[in-house]
């Protein structure tokens, strides 16, 4: 035995261990991937783990002399445990397009195909006609061994022209994926034939493997991402969206009595009212950011009702001479609605409301100012929760921040930075 060829074997048996090794382990701890694909790559890790031990104690095996019949038995163990793991991409390309493996005619074809192979292998343990253990303790082939072979090949090259003809059905990084998985093991199968050495088989598949798990759990984490974001727009959106009920009440009941008392105000309230309810609805089916403007006469229409309703304890200063970004909807308002929600208080002062802008190097910046009551001193945790929500979603959808300020006895500061890309539109 030359100590060239051991010494290939355990080259390309450790790669192969090494690399088996590390997509079991990621397989195993990594979250990201759905319940069917970690089971899925797991075992597959798992056995391609397997068969690279067992190709370890082969390569130990070729250290000893006068062991032939043993090695028989190892290299009969080989080509069951590295043909096994064929059918097994047959069934995740099933399972990727919606089928069930075990009715697939596709599926029985390989199951068929990998029988004939299994076949010649136990006859040729009885006859040799494929390989045998040749005198200087390595295996040697007859001209029939690619014969052998050939049903794993055509197992592989039906499952490449079932992969193309079922790609409409794929994601295209599960297409690549499974693309990924099938071509360069159906190479190997080739240069196999013609250069018989199941460990560099043993080293395509996992290279295969690795490359196949990672372009679907980069797709899976991504898919998971974007599920995260859907649920962060919803719940803010949600959340946001709520508006009181002693609001519309206190409204509705003010309209009422200004009918008579006086009707050209109840008209004027009443429209700032519609325009109110008009903003909030279309809010809630934008999934963009707006210009200023727009959300600027959301918060004016508001704070027309509320004035109305609290007319000499409620003061807005305006000092807006930036307007040229864009920002989420239903962002400015809600931080308005909470100044004067928590700040107003009958035994103190009129409540003053300051929203300011300004252009800075870095973007954009909306300052809310209120002088009443601190968010601290609310009797819960509302505020927080609110503009919780509108900070999620001006990171998500803009890359924006909020800051809150609180002053005891003198009210909040919110500030929030909209970067250039968002303030000019980014991101819509």
């Amino acid at each position: 035995m030359s100590i060239g060829f051991i010494a290939s074997i355990s080259f390309l048996t450790g790669a192969s261990l090494m690399l088996s090794l590390i997509g079991l382990v990621v397989a195993l701890i990594v979250p990201g991937t759905d319940r069917w694909n970690k089971r899925y790559f797991v075992f597959f890790f798992g056995y391609l783990t397997l068969y690279c031990c067992v190709c370890v104690f082969e390569a130990v095996l070729y250290l000893y002399q006068n062991m032939y019949t043993d090695l028989e038995v190892i290299w009969f163990i080989e080509y069951v445990l590295a043909a096994f793991l064929i059918p097994w991409l047959t069934v995740y390309l099933l399972y990727c397009c919606g089928e069930s493996w075990r009715r697939s005619g596709l599926f029985r074809a390989v199951i068929a195909l990998w029988g004939i192979y299994f076949t010649l292998l136990v006859l040729n343990r009885f006859t040799g006609w494929f390989y045998y253990a040749a005198p200087n303790n390595q295996p040697g082939y007859t001209p029939r061994y690619p014969l052998m072979i050939s049903p794993l090949l055509v197992i592989m090259i039906l499952n490449l022209i079932e992969l193309v003809h079922r790609r409409s059905r794929l994601t295209g990084q599960t297409f690549f994926a499974c693309l990924a998985g099938m071509v360069p093991v159906t190479i190997t199968l080739c240069i196999h034939m013609a250069f018989p050495l199941f460990q560099v088989y043993g080293l395509g598949m996992a290279v295969c493997a690795v490359a196949m798990f990672g372009i679907i759990l980069s797709e899976q984490v991504e898919q998971t991402m974007r599920q995260q974001q859907e649920i962060a727009h919803q719940r803010a959106s949600i959340m946001v969206l709520q508006m009181r009920p002693h609001f519309i009440y206190n409204t509705m009941t003010s309209i009422y009595y200004l009918c008579k008392l006086d009707p050209e105000k109840a008209q004027q309230v009443t429209m700032d009212f519609t325009s109110y309810l008009r903003k909030n609805f279309t809010a809630i089916a934008s999934e963009k950011t707006i210009p200023f403007t727009e959300e600027l006469e959301h918060t004016r229409a508001y704070l027309a009702v509320e004035q109305a309703q609290f007319e000499d304890t409620l003061f807005v200063d305006y000092d807006i001479p930036h307007t040229g970004f864009y920002l989420p909807p239903l962002t400015l308002q809600p931080i308005v609605e909470n100044a004067v929600k928590h700040g107003m208080d009958p035994d103190a002062d009129p409540l003053h409301i300051t929203i300011r802008t300004r252009e800075t190097a870095s973007g954009s910046e909306i300052v809310v100012e209120n002088t009443g009551l601190e968010f601290e001193a609310a009797q819960n945790n509302e505020p927080h929760i609110a503009l919780n929500n509108i900070r999620e979603r001006l990171e998500t959808m803009c890359g924006g921040t909020l800051a809150i300020q609180s002053r005891v006895g003198e009210g909040t500061t919110v500030t929030l930075r909209i970067p250039a890309t968002g303030a000019n539109g980014g991101k819509r």
